[in-house]
């Protein structure tokens, strides 16, 4: 039993599916990197893909348990390794090397970039349907991966720091947005949320949406999470209806490339 059995739960198998979960290598610029790769192998043929990105922490078994949930609705998923495969940061380190990457932004989008190359690489991918989604440091990544300008219909970003720059940095944005923040998230205050806001009304064509959880704090969709001292828990509801927002989004912007 771990912590994430529970959300497990809430996404049983289908009947008669062979949903795997394989370590992955792949490279960026020299530096190797292992993401988590899940899907169902008694279906063949392409499907729509979701790129997972993980929080401070690394690659991991909440991302594993995220991969699987996405695998037995019937995508293929990579959880993307943005640190490096030797990188697995203890609590401790995880500020530090998750703040490197925030101060250099062109890498952090070019590993999300290997990230999503590695999935589009995958025969049973359809190149054309691919979401980039992620939790915290992770959605931060995906909304910079967007900004980048990824051939993505879709961009998730659950309790992730809302990147503001200066100029607005929207001219590539192809994919529609999706912001899932708390309302008690100190790290992601309404000023900061607003001022996302204002930056994509700069160019109105843009398709975004920003959910806000009412009491949810930082990292309210990461089970386990407990150190409200430091604006973060997890939030059983706030969980629950964030990952049903996401299956309706994943719904609505596959459809519409299908």
């Amino acid at each position: 039993m771990t912590i994430y059995d529970d959300i497990l739960q809430t996404v049983p198998a289908p009947s008669g599916s062979d949903v795997r979960v394989e370590a992955v290598r792949y490279d960026h610029d020299g530096t190797a990197l292992e993401g988590l790769l899940a899907k169902d192998h008694s279906v063949s043929g392409p499907r729509p893909a979701v790129l997972v990105v993980h929080d401070w922490l690394g690659v991991n078994d909440h991302v594993r348990a995220r991969v699987t949930m996405l695998a037995r609705l019937g995508y293929v998923a990579l959880g993307a390794d943005i640190y490096g495969a030797d990188v697995r940061p203890s609590d401790e380190e995880a500020a530090d090397v998750a703040g490197g990457f925030y101060q250099d932004l062109p890498l952090l989008r070019a590993r999300a970039f290997a990230g999503f190359e590695r999935l589009r690489e995958d025969p049973d991918v359809d190149h054309t349907r691919i979401v980039v989604m992620g939790y915290c440091f992770g959605g931060s990544t995906a909304l910079e991966l967007a900004r980048a300008g990824a051939d993505l219909v879709g961009a998730v970003a659950f309790h992730g720091g809302l990147i503001v720059h200066e100029p607005a940095d929207v001219d590539h944005v192809r994919a529609k947005l999706l912001v899932l923040t708390g309302g008690a998230d100190p790290m992601v205050p309404d000023e900061t949320v607003a001022a996302w806001q204002a930056e994509m009304r700069t160019r109105p064509e843009i398709d975004w949406q920003v959910t806000t959880y009412s009491g949810a704090m930082h990292a309210f969709a990461v089970p386990g999470t407990d150190a409200p001292e430091m604006g973060a828990q997890y939030q059983e509801r706030a969980d629950r209806r964030s990952w049903q927002a996401l299956q309706a989004f994943l719904g609505e912007v596959f459809d519409e490339e299908a």
